[in-house]
């Protein structure tokens, strides 16, 4: 009888363990259900693909002008300061940032009105003729003021496109989505730019492997800068009524309290973003003195680590609620940002700031996974396009976009090579308020909260 009970009870074991097997794939396809199992399946997963490639080209387009700032400042603004001409180089690629908020305004009013596919295709257009401008110009040796001031109008073009860029991104992929997956299906807008990041910092890895310091300086960072339509969302066509510009402009006036909560919370997002990214080559170069290609080599990773947390956290707001990972995130970031950075510049190397990346990274890819999807469902759907680009816009000119200039500046006057810290903690008081009065647009407001913001 005891020999016959302990194949039994193995039996029982194997089908304990093949039951929990079952339950672990059922509670994934209850994830990932409306994606697998939809009948436009192929459709959505292709307009996903296309919307975020078309994201990655123009994120790609304005980011590497950060990574080669050095190198375009020497080609462009001689001084006899490297700090100087390294400044020049940052305060141009920050210009871009300011022009932002105008192209929020009138390219998210064009794609309100128009649709967020023939939106998207401009802005796609406008980009890539920023970036030829800047790539193919003649330095200031060759046709002296006039290339500094050129670079700079290529750049504000750049900044006027993608003023609109991210908020269509965001909000196609939002109408797209299947039921509970909007989190999931939106974390592609951020996943796209990370893949922009990783190639970027690749290509630049390559480069300074084959190419000398010289040749690098002179001509290598010019070749990083050259390089099927989308379907309209059903839930556009499906709208009655299409405002006109006037009644946008009107709406984003009366929903102001809105857009300043929202300006709040993506300055988490837009400071750590080009903290991570843009912004470490220079700071691991310049600042730290590491070589070149350990500087890349840090960013590629951060790259890939944003690309994996992003879509994995975006999944996990749609089981758990936005805001538990909202307020985790920015607490992160305000409590560890400085004593890390401070850790980072006590003895820096090459595995001391991939660690330090790599944290910032996790804070940065939860934040953001769970951010750009409340920042669609706190705005009225008929300005959901213009008030989200406006509210990323304003956050990335005022905050953002010169966060690598503003560390430079700050290390350079007060000597502390670790506050960058403290600027990433700043950014993550301003998303912990931010959290604590975003609710999405469909749920009573207090209107005695809203004035208060």
């Amino acid at each position: 009888m005891n020999t016959a009970f302990v194949p039994l009870c193995t039996a029982w074991d194997r089908l304990n363990k093949l039951r929990y097997q079952v339950a672990r794939l059922a509670s994934l396809l209850k994830i990932m259900g409306p994606i697998i199992n939809s009948s436009d399946r192929k459709s959505k997963v292709w307009s996903v693909a296309r919307v975020a490639s078309g994201n990655f080209l123009e994120m790609y387009d304005f980011m590497v002008f950060g990574y080669y700032a050095a190198a375009i400042g020497n080609a462009f603004f001689p001084n006899n300061s490297p700090f100087g001409s390294l400044m020049l180089s940052l305060m141009t690629f920050g210009a871009g940032f300011l022009m932002r908020p105008l192209g929020a305004l009138i390219l998210g009013a064009y794609t309100d009105r128009h649709g967020r596919r023939a939106g998207l295709l401009l802005t796609l257009g406008m980009m890539s003729i920023g970036i030829l401008s800047i790539a193919c110009m003649p330095g200031y040796a060759t046709i002296g003021l006039l290339a500094p001031l050129l670079v700079l109008t290529g750049r504000l073009l750049q900044g006027f496109s993608a003023g609109m860029e991210l908020g269509g991104v965001s909000v196609y992929l939002s109408e797209i989505a299947t039921p509970g997956h909007k989190g999931f299906y939106v974390s592609w807008q951020s996943g796209s730019q990370q893949v922009a990041v990783m190639f970027a910092a690749s290509v630049g890895v390559i480069l300074n492997s084959v190419l000398s310091t010289e040749r690098m300086q002179r001509w290598g960072w010019r070749v990083p800068l050259l390089r099927k339509s989308l379907v309209e969302t059903d839930e556009f066509l499906a709208r009655k009524h299409r405002p006109d510009t006037s009644e946008i402009f009107r709406s984003l006036r009366n929903h102001w309290a809105i857009v300043l909560v929202g300006t709040f919370m993506v300055t988490m997002t837009t400071v750590s973003f080009y903290m991570i990214t843009a912004y470490t080559p220079t700071f691991g170069n310049s600042v730290l003195h590491l070589a070149s290609i350990d500087s890349l080599i840090v960013t590629l990773c951060v790259g890939a680590s944003n690309l994996f947390w992003l879509p994995v956290m975006g999944a996990l707001s749609d089981r758990i609620g936005r805001r538990p990972l909202l307020f985790a995130c920015t607490l992160l970031m305000l409590i560890t940002a400085y004593p890390v950075m401070l850790w980072l510049v006590k003895e820096p190397s090459f595995a001391r700031l991939l660690t330090v990346e790599l944290w910032l990274s996790f804070i940065f890819g939860s934040y953001n996974g769970a951010m750009v999807v409340s920042l669609t469902e706190i705005m009225p759907a008929e300005v959901r396009t213009s008030g989200f680009a406006l509210a990323y816009s304003l956050a990335t000119a005022i905050f953002g976009g010169f966060t690598p200039a503003f560390s430079t500046y700050l290390i350079h006057i007060s000597g502390n090579r670790a506050i960058p810290g403290l600027w990433l903690s700043f950014a993550a008081a301003c998303g912990l308020v931010a959290s604590l009065f975003a609710k999405p647009y469909n749920a009573p407001v207090n209107t005695k909260l809203q004035c208060t913001v």
